[in-house]
């Protein structure tokens, strides 16, 4: 049922893309530019949804030049959009990295520890979307 949702909700992304010229009703063209397609996290596990009561959550983080967070991992789906920097986000289970750059799209692992170091001369600026059981909390600090 999960596969079958994600498989209509990017269905639905790419209808968009494709017909948000003909939604336009004035003389300015609307141009959407998709940023990301895919259906594994940044460690490859299969994405999936939490499984009741659904909560969208939208927040932005600022990370200071030179700052990491502390171990860290998601229990839900949590997306993030790189507005501005450079994080490197490593898994320290495993010990693999990846650097993202402003404009890049992180899905991040579910239920694995990682940490995010912001590795540029600037702010990291991040939009992040979690989806989770309504009422819980996406962030459990390793103890």
């Amino acid at each position: 049922m999960r596969k079958i949702l994600v498989s209509v909700l990017l269905a639905a992304v790419a209808l968009y893309a494709n017909c948000a010229l003909a939604l336009d009703s004035s003389s300015t063209p609307v141009v959407v530019t998709p940023l990301a397609s895919r259906t594994t996290t940044a460690s490859g596990q299969p994405i999936t949804l939490p499984q009741k009561n659904v909560q969208v959550l939208v927040s932005t983080y600022d990370i200071a030049p030179g700052a990491t967070l502390p171990v860290h991992r998601h229990p839900f789906p949590r997306y993030a959009y790189v507005e501005a920097g450079t994080l490197k986000v490593t898994n320290v289970e495993t010990g693999n990295s990846n650097t993202y750059k402003t404009g890049d799209f992180i899905i991040e692992m579910i239920g694995q520890w990682h940490q995010a170091t912001n590795i540029g001369d600037g702010p990291v600026k991040l939009l992040v979307i979690d989806q989770v059981e309504q009422g819980a909390k996406n962030t459990e600090l390793r103890q």
